[in-house]
């Protein structure tokens, strides 16, 4: 078994397999000096030869494992072996680690000074509520465009049946009427059927098919109000509007809000929406 010259009992004879430093002839008074100094303080020897320490041995003039000596390339003294601990420079081929940057420079930057800085949450979006909590976000303000719908109403039209005592018996509901809608724009919009021999082209023309024959040529008037509401007005219709199952006063405006039920005719109803 052989000895490497820092004292490691060796099985290969040629590198050693504690340290992996060359063996190459009797150890020297040093390295003999270090072995015995070893031993005295009772320190174990080093574990098995790694294959990095077996392909590349110390390169020559480093000494004893247990002597430091200055990294060409970072300048950290750093035990000997194949490679530098800290940056890993190849002592064997004289090249530098692939890292181009120093561990030990950039450990040595100065940190910056002063309280760190506070991030900008204004434009942040909210967070999302935490589970079982309710949002007392207060509900968007509708500032869509009012709409009539124009439908045939069965209950208004058996209502009408039984107030005029037979005498609408002779005016059929409807078997099919479609829905149709009407956006208001304007200062007015004029409902009745349409009448070209008076010039007359209502705004929201009820002529049809169906046609209902209770309606009036101009038989009422919705009017854009100041407040960016509407209401509507009844001119003198034959047989008169209601808001709502109510009859409402011959030229006289009547406010109406989002679900307002205008009736008139025998079976016609013109429901409000806002939005």
């Amino acid at each position: 078994m052989a000895i490497c010259p820092d004292g490691h009992d060796s099985v290969s004879e040629d590198y050693c397999d504690v340290c992996g430093m060359r063996i190459g002839g009797a150890p020297t008074g040093s390295a003999t000096g270090s072995a015995a100094g070893s031993a005295r303080a009772g320190s174990a020897p080093a574990g098995p030869v790694t294959s990095a320490q077996a392909a590349y041995p110390p390169a020559a003039g480093r000494g004893s494992t247990s002597s430091a000596a200055a990294c060409p390339q970072c300048g950290s003294s750093t035990t000997p072996g194949a490679f530098c601990e800290v940056c890993g420079y190849n002592f064997a081929a004289g090249a530098p680690s692939s890292s181009s940057a120093s561990p030990t420079a950039s450990a040595s930057s100065p940190l910056p000074s002063g309280p760190a800085p506070v991030p900008d949450t204004r434009s942040a979006s909210p967070s999302p509520l935490t589970p079982g909590t309710t949002s007392v976000t207060a509900p968007p303000v509708s500032t869509g465009p009012w709409t009539a719908v124009v439908a045939a109403d069965r209950g208004y039209y058996e209502t009408m049946q039984a107030a005029t005592e037979g005498d609408g018996a002779d005016i059929p509901f409807p078997p099919y009427c479609p829905e149709r809608r009407f956006q208001l724009a304007g200062d007015e919009m004029r409902i009745g059927r349409r009448s070209p021999s008076r010039g007359l082209e209502p705004e929201i023309d009820l002529t049809g098919p169906p046609t209902d024959p209770g309606i009036s040529r101009l038989h009422a008037v919705l009017i854009a109000t100041s407040d960016g509401g509407w209401a509507v007005l009844d001119p003198g219709s034959a047989n008169g509007t209601q808001v709502n199952g109510a009859d409402i006063p011959t030229s006289q405006q009547v406010p109406l809000h989002d679900g307002d039920r205008i009736s008139l005719g025998a079976w016609t109803t013109i429901t409000i929406h806002t939005s």
